[in-house]
């Protein structure tokens, strides 16, 4: 099955160049982060080729999937990487010490449930056929929408769909509605759906993070990881004060025209070092919050055999302070 960050890297056309560091860890080498495309992950990109990411503390590993960056995590061939919040669940469940220093975008729009025009409302949805992926997002997202329709999963019909075959499957009458993102949503619009929901209904719920080992963040290398996010936090600044320039830059990289890449942001929030922190810190954290109820909401689908302890999940003290210079 593809996945959501395959699919989406498929779509642009990108052919990726894997640069994998070779076995083994040493203290001096810089830290490593599997990054696999997505646009939430950009920033951190053009602040490569800004010049603004200290090459010598910090070495990004572009893989073609979020699986590719699981797995580098389990043999230890990388220190880091930029996952969805469900992957970090799944690489902890497997015993890989992660933890979160970081968020880098927070879905605003971007997941979405597209149903056929007879459906007008989210209770119309009984008895009806729901496409959706099987993986934690797709869970979530079906999860929250029966929750607002007032229905259980017994009272539709569920149809286990690939992102790259609902489209299809909608054309063929297979489905009365999908739970997606683009750029198969705008595909089921121009086909006659329309949008019952998405995920400005449930915010701050579905997010990208990074994710880092626990063994780096207590290492010396703790100045890298700070260098990295702050390099990331100017180039959102950058994007957000000359979106022109950003996007001709990430352009390249995703194989998209710099207007495609600054429409491929709608629908994400990309927080800066303030709501970072925001979200990130207090006594009970809303990305606590909101890994706790992911965590029950996967162990109900049984994509995590038991809960998250939660021990030792955000690590907020590596995100910089001084606000201003940000």
């Amino acid at each position: 099955m593809i996945s959501r960050r395959r699919f989406i890297a498929a779509s642009g056309g990108l052919v990726l160049a894997q640069t994998l560091p070779g076995c083994g860890w040493l203290a001096d080498k810089p830290v490593s982060i599997a990054v696999s495309v997505w646009i939430g992950y950009e920033p951190i990109l053009l602040a490569r080729s800004k010049g603004w990411l200290d090459e010598r503390q910090v070495h990004l590993v572009e893989v073609a999937s979020a699986t590719d960056c699981l797995k580098l995590l389990a043999e230890g061939k990388v220190d880091g990487a930029a996952l969805t919040l469900d992957e970090a669940l799944i690489g902890r469940a497997r015993g890989i010490p992660l933890s979160i220093v970081m968020i880098f975008d927070v879905s605003t729009g971007a997941d979405m449930l597209i149903a056929r025009l007879g459906i007008k409302q989210l209770n119309d949805l009984k008895g009806r056929r729901i496409g959706y992926e099987p993986g934690a997002v797709g869970a979530l997202m079906l999860d929250q929408v029966l929750r607002a329709a007032g229905l259980k999963k017994e009272d539709v019909k569920l149809v286990a769909l690939a992102i790259d075959k609902q489209h299809d499957a909608w054309t063929h009458d297979k489905v009365d509605a999908a739970i997606n993102y683009e750029p198969v949503a705008s595909q089921l619009l121009a086909s006659g759906g329309h949008k019952l929901f998405d995920s400005r209904q449930i915010p701050n719920t579905i997010l990208d993070v990074l994710a880092i080992r626990g063994e780096i963040l207590d290492h010396p290398h703790a100045s890298a990881i700070r260098q990295l996010i702050s390099a990331h936090f100017r180039a959102i600044g950058h994007l957000n004060r000359n979106p022109q320039d950003a996007a001709y830059r990430m352009a390249t990289h995703l194989g998209l025209s710099p207007a495609n890449v600054l429409s491929a942001f709608k629908g994400l929030v990309l927080p800066d070092a303030v709501n970072n922190y925001r979200l990130m810190t207090g006594p009970s954290p809303e990305l606590l919050r909101t890994a706790r109820k992911l965590s029950e909401i996967m162990v109900k689908n049984e994509l995590l055999k038991q809960d998250d302890t939660m021990i030792s999940l955000i690590r907020a003290d590596f995100l910089p302070t001084d606000f201003q210079a940000n």
